[in-house]
């Protein structure tokens, strides 16, 4: 990470607060909530750690197929302790479809989990190196206008050494929630359905698809954490999946291909790491 130099406060943007920030331990399983988290290098500490593989073809498993591994959202993961910048890999507890708690240092672990998805799998752990093979994933993409593919199944490479789908951090504005809720009112938008890391709380004069505007930008969150804005977040079959009360509902996803080019927040990559919690400032720098 290189730290940039502090910019002037003239040119600075206040865009919002964090409202809410989220780590997912396993890929496509339901994560935790937090209320403080390092930021390093590979994002929020221990986001996408882990991965659940098929050892038959090596491919990472995961919701973006969910015509073949079922609802990966009857999965929670949540680390045991919280992790910390250069120490051991922290145990994560897993909980079944079934209420089943698992962990991820028990040996009977890849059974168990074959068991629950019905198809031979083992967790894997992501190396963190750049230089490591790219894992490959596979996504379903449904039958719907604006899509770049409809009704296939396409491969794609994950960054090398990680089990994230094209960026580190994602971010998610209240603003976006707020304008897709207005398109589709019978919709459920949460930003719970976007899995986002890191959701800004925008003021009400902020309309729109507010974070569009942040790409090519950097942002200060806190007093330590600077991301660089990369390009924009485009969403797939996963929104659409019942998740907790949340109904199943590809109008969720059609909402975001009609008004958005199927975009739902922002992906970033890290300037300079350290501490963000609920509540910092989020600025435009």
């Amino acid at each position: 990470m290189k730290t940039d130099p502090s910019p002037s406060p003239s040119t600075q943007a206040r865009c919002g607060s964090v409202a809410g920030l989220w780590r997912y331990p396993v890929k496509s399983m339901m994560g935790e909530e937090l209320n403080a988290t390092e930021v390093t290098n590979y994002g929020l500490l221990g986001d996408r750690k882990f991965a659940v593989v098929d050892p038959v073809t090596g491919k990472v498993a995961g919701a973006k197929n969910p015509r073949k591994w079922g609802n990966f959202f009857e999965f929670r993961a949540a680390y045991a302790e919280p992790p910390h910048t250069g120490g051991k890999v922290s145990t994560v507890r897993l909980t079944l479809p079934d209420g089943t708690t698992v962990t991820s240092d028990q040996p009977d672990l890849a059974q168990l989990l074959s068991k629950a998805l019905g198809r031979e799998v083992t967790l894997a752990e992501a190396s963190g190196e750049g230089a490591a093979p790219a894992a490959t994933a596979e996504e379903y993409w449904p039958d719907m206008e604006g899509l770049d593919y409809r009704d296939t199944v396409v491969d794609w490479e994950l960054p090398p050494g990680t089990f994230f789908d094209l960026a580190i951090v994602h971010l998610l504005t209240t603003a976006t929630i707020d304008r897709l809720r207005a398109e589709y009112p019978q919709g459920r938008f949460e930003a719970r359905r976007f899995r986002p890391n890191i959701v800004v709380a925008t003021g009400p004069d902020e309309q729109g698809f507010a974070e569009n505007d942040w790409i090519g930008h950097a942002v200060a969150i806190g007093d330590q954490v600077r991301l660089r804005v990369t390009g924009p977040c485009p969403r797939c079959v996963m929104t659409t999946l019942p998740q907790g009360d949340l109904p199943k509902d590809s109008g969720i996803l059609r909402t975001a291909a009609q008004h958005n080019q199927v975009n739902v927040g922002v992906y970033a990559d890290v300037i300079a790491g350290g501490t963000i919690r609920r509540g910092d400032p989020v600025t435009l720098i």
